[in-house]
């Protein structure tokens, strides 16, 4: 079993850059494929980026490709999502996932085995 928590959200305005973590406890996350999805309130959840278990791979969403990075730390056992220019329509609850290890890295929610709980990010104009 693998705990995920988020954190890092707030309120920035429009431009703004914010750094979310997602620190994991249970098992090392160094077994597991991890990504970042968000969700506005009345919308699906929607996949940002994920990274392979070596960190060398990654896979972003066009959507926040060259503004959003993802990484990780496998000896904190942490996963960041750095975001830079941002606008208002990235506002959402954002949520970090692990997938157990294998090759393919996916954007699809449902084969991701563990969710944290969310943290908010508001970006006002």
């Amino acid at each position: 079993q693998v705990q995920l928590v988020e954190s890092g959200g707030g309120l920035v305005q429009a431009g703004d850059s914010l750094r979310l973590s997602c620190a994991a406890s249970g098992r090392t996350l160094s077994s597991y494929n991890m990504g970042w999805f968000r969700q506005a309130p009345g919308k699906e959840r929607d996949f940002l980026a994920t990274i392979s278990w070596t960190g060398s791979r990654t896979k972003y969403a066009d959507s926040v490709k060259g503004r959003f990075t993802i990484s990780r730390d496998n000896a904190k056992n942490t996963v960041y999502l750095q975001m830079n220019s941002l606008k208002p329509e990235d506002t959402a609850v954002y949520y970090c996932a692990a997938r157990a290890a294998i090759v393919t890295l996916t954007s699809t929610p449902s084969d991701y085995d563990y969710w944290g709980q969310g943290t908010q990010v508001t970006v006002s104009s």
